[in-house]
């Protein structure tokens, strides 16, 4: 291979008119192909303008509108199956079940790849996106002042990023109390109640976010709270911690009440469980495969098999932001 036949990424990114960093977004995307001599990458012309070429035929994304919720079918119809698939996978993050079937259905998709998934809550599943270490984050956010989950956070926290949001389920928070509710515990207000001992979930979590946004709405200082303090990392760990006795009661959902026994759940509030994409990734195979699957009897139904998740708008496109 003679060395006037190769690029290095300042000069592709010269030719484009684009960032050099926007390049090895590119690489790593598998958009355009490139291979290393050392630690340096190197473009093949022929390669260039391939790309060049199939950008000129390839249709754009609908213009953003937060206003304007598009639908999953809509996004489906800017396929780009020139392009091709994730060599390295897609990072999730998230902490849900639900994550890892649609993990394992990604993985056996024709147009799928292989998946990473990553325990982590929704401000920091935000941040991944945001830092570009993940690809696609599970976030469950409620804003009290206007009572919507997830657009405002996103739109704070994922700044100067178009990003698209994918409506996976409605799911339901609660308490988790021992077995039989022996201390009739029923609302937020029991929150503050001097008899009784809480387990929290960590800072940034969607759980801790309900929480804290609840005591604003109430106007209740967190230190009233016997508990407050005491965190732990899963829904499955504050459950237990009650069905032990350490804790009276915790917050978390509906689906991890019905893995731990000894305890009942009481329900508060319904959530939108969502997943963030950044809106220039959604034409690229893999992430075509996603609504594909979302959309589809088989992953619904396994779903529904688990029961404990409302499926009424599993798929739809929620928000351009």
């Amino acid at each position: 291979m003679k060395e006037d036949n190769s690029l290095t990424p300042e000069e592709v990114a010269s030719i484009l008119k684009i960032t050099k960093h926007t390049v090895y977004e590119m690489v790593k995307r598998g958009e355009l192909p490139a291979y290393r001599i050392g630690r340096k990458i190197r473009i093949e012309q022929t390669d260039l303008e391939t790309y060049k070429q199939q950008g000129k035929h390839l249709e754009q994304l609908p213009e953003t509108s937060s206003k304007v919720n598009k639908t999953a079918a809509e996004y489906r119809s800017h396929r780009r199956p020139e392009a091709a698939p994730a060599a390295q996978g897609l990072v999730i993050c998230g902490q849900d079940i639900l994550l890892d079937i649609l993990a394992h259905h990604l993985e056996s998709h024709p147009n799928g790849c292989r998946a990473y998934r990553h325990n982590a809550g929704s401000f920091s599943g935000l941040s991944y996106i945001y830092q570009n270490r993940a690809q696609m984050a599970a976030i469950h956010l409620w804003d009290g002042d206007s009572d919507i989950y997830n657009i405002p956070y996103v739109r704070r926290l994922v700044p100067g990023i178009p990003t698209i949001i994918i409506h996976l389920a409605f799911r339901m928070q609660g308490f988790y109390v021992p077995k039989g509710n022996p201390k009739n515990i029923n609302s937020w207000e029991d929150l503050t109640r001097s008899d009784l001992v809480f387990v929290n979930r960590e800072t940034g979590c969607g759980t801790r976010i309900l929480l804290d946004e609840h005591l604003h709405r109430l106007k209740v200082d967190r230190h009233m709270i016997k508990g407050y303090e005491n965190e732990e990392l899963t829904h499955l760990a504050v459950a237990s911690k009650v069905a032990r006795g350490v804790a009276d009661f915790a917050l978390g959902n509906e689906k991890a009440a019905l893995q731990v026994r000894g305890i009942d759940f009481i329900p508060l509030q319904k959530e939108r469980y969502e997943l963030v994409v950044r809106k220039e990734d959604m034409a690229l195979p893999h992430f075509q495969a996603v609504l594909d699957i979302l959309a589809s009897r088989a992953f619904q139904a396994e779903l529904e098999g688990l029961g404990d998740y409302d499926l009424n708008e599993t798929g739809r496109i929620v928000a351009e932001v």
